[in-house]
């Protein structure tokens, strides 16, 4: 297989392991294209027959600390389409109908929608330092990227409703013990160990394994269409508020928000 890229996502396969890395450093924010570009490269490597699992890695600081806020309409695309549906989550909503293992290498922030690409992934390596955050009540809004969905099931409604109602984040260290993260590494090895065990995963017969992870993860994906579907009609609603204009000056200012109910 040739090495693509795909807008600001390159690609490179190594015997049956893609590694698939975002190029915006050095907090690799994102937008509708970024997201639809790496849809468009997880569906190249389902057709890809000696691509047997994935690694998602981001170059920089972080590995990916939200949305990017400062261009709300590189966000979504384009207008949002009559049935209410967000071209953004339509993107995303593709990505977890990939058919191949995903370990995610997690280094500095996943934040907010960041958070959720993460969660895209099967599993999930980090660094000690890294941040998990769902910080969408400190920006005034409701939470997005199928967090609702993909959150809860991961770490339980308990933890999932904590994170959503604090905003607060949480370590590598503190993630592992959540069993947000599977594995914690020393970020000179963060590859290494994400690639090891994506390589351990692809040794696997390769029909199993598809016939396996598809039983896994039987209708997740059409249950983050129906949630992403809902969280953007709130989204929608939240946005307007003054509490959401605060929420994001305030992050930015990195203070409290003084809101104000409205």
């Amino acid at each position: 297989m040739a090495e693509p890229k795909y807008g600001d996502v390159s690609v490179t396969l190594d015997g049956n392991v893609a590694t698939l890395e975002i190029h915006r450093p050095p907090h690799n924010f994102f937008d509708f294209k970024l997201i639809q570009n790496l849809a468009d490269a997880f569906e190249a490597l389902d057709k890809e027959p000696e691509c047997r699992a994935l690694v998602l890695c981001s170059e920089g600081k972080s590995f990916c600390a939200g949305a990017n806020f400062a261009n709300r309409d590189a966000q979504s695309g384009e207008a949002p389409a009559r049935t209410g549906e967000n071209p953004l989550y339509v993107e995303g909503v593709r990505l977890f109908r990939c058919k191949k293992p995903v370990v995610a290498a997690i280094q500095g922030a996943a934040i907010g929608g960041g958070f959720g690409l993460a969660l895209v992934a099967d599993f999930r390596v980090a660094t000690a330092d890294a941040r998990f955050a769902a910080n969408f009540v400190k920006l005034g809004i409701h939470p997005g990227f199928g967090l609702t969905c993909t959150l809860p099931r991961l770490v339980g409604v308990q933890k999932a409703s904590l994170m959503f109602y604090t905003g607060r984040r949480l370590t590598g260290d503190e993630a592992l013990a959540w069993g947000l993260c599977d594995q914690l590494a020393e970020p000179d090895k963060l590859r290494d160990s994400a690639n090891a065990l994506a390589a351990e995963i692809a040794e696997g017969a390769p029909l199993a394994l598809l016939s396996t992870r598809a039983t896994m993860r039987q209708g997740l994906a059409d249950a983050v269409k129906a949630q992403t579907d809902h969280e953007f009609k709130e989204q929608s609603r939240l946005f307007k508020t003054e509490d959401h204009r605060e929420g994001v000056k305030a992050v930015a200012e990195r203070r409290p928000g003084k809101f104000i109910g409205r």
